[in-house]
């Protein structure tokens, strides 16, 4: 089996929970989520690039398309936002929910788009998901290669190994700064372990802030990283 066909049923098997494990209306989820895209928010207002009016945005790994087409709500139009994934059955999906976003099916290793199409790239629970170091390497060259100079990177993923899960591994800041050296920006801790999160029910609005101050307890790592102008 190729480390493709490996990802492409690891991705399905997730796809098959997915809408229990992270239904949304378990508290602790609407927590990750609002605290996430506030964070994003944050990075992108900082930078000067709110509202994203004509800046495009690629999301590699796009799954449902719903985070790619959030970025409407920060300004950006349907004709600047791109998603690829690796599943056909997830782009139908996508393109059948959005229909003014185009929606690709590819692999990551080789972009289908010229030098320097986007403004900002978005991966989120890409690389972890990537056991090959080789592979890896070439899905982090193509993210460089389509970038814009003075682009950026919105990164998000694991920072942990899962026990339970052989499909991911944990992208630490060390491995995200080998696969994007020529990126700077700063990484922060985020999330709470999504399984404890899940579970505090009503104490959400006070627990979740309260065990997030705990930094061994943030599951994710969450930065926007540039590329030279």
């Amino acid at each position: 089996m190729t480390e493709t066909d490996r990802i492409a049923r690891a991705y399905r098997d997730l796809d098959e929970r997915a809408a229990t494990r992270w239904d949304l209306r378990n508290a602790g989820n609407q927590r990750i989520l609002s605290e996430r895209r506030g964070l994003i928010q944050r990075l992108l207002e900082r930078r000067g690039w709110l509202p994203l009016r004509a800046r495009r945005v690629l999301d590699v790994g796009s799954g449902s398309g719903a985070e790619l087409a959030w970025f409407r709500e920060l300004g950006a139009a349907d004709s600047d936002l791109v998603g690829i994934d690796l599943l056909p059955e997830r782009v139908e999906a996508a393109r059948r929910a959005f229909p003014g976003i185009a929606f690709h099916v590819g692999n990551a290793e080789h972009l289908p788009f010229p030098d320097g199409s986007f403004d900002l790239v978005v991966a989120y629970t890409v690389f972890s998901s990537i056991l090959d170091p080789a592979m890896a390497g070439h899905v982090a060259s193509e993210i460089r290669r389509v970038m814009r100079p003075g682009g950026g990177l919105l990164w998000y993923d694991f920072r942990y190994h899962s026990p339970a899960n052989p499909n991911v591994r944990a992208m630490t800041s060390a491995s995200v700064r080998t696969l994007f050296p020529d990126l700077t920006g700063p990484l922060v801790g985020v999330t709470l372990i999504p399984p404890l999160a899940r579970r505090l029910g009503a104490l959400t609005p006070f627990a979740y802030p309260a065990l997030a101050l705990m930094p061994p307890l943030r599951s994710h790592l969450l930065g926007l990283l540039l590329k030279a102008a």
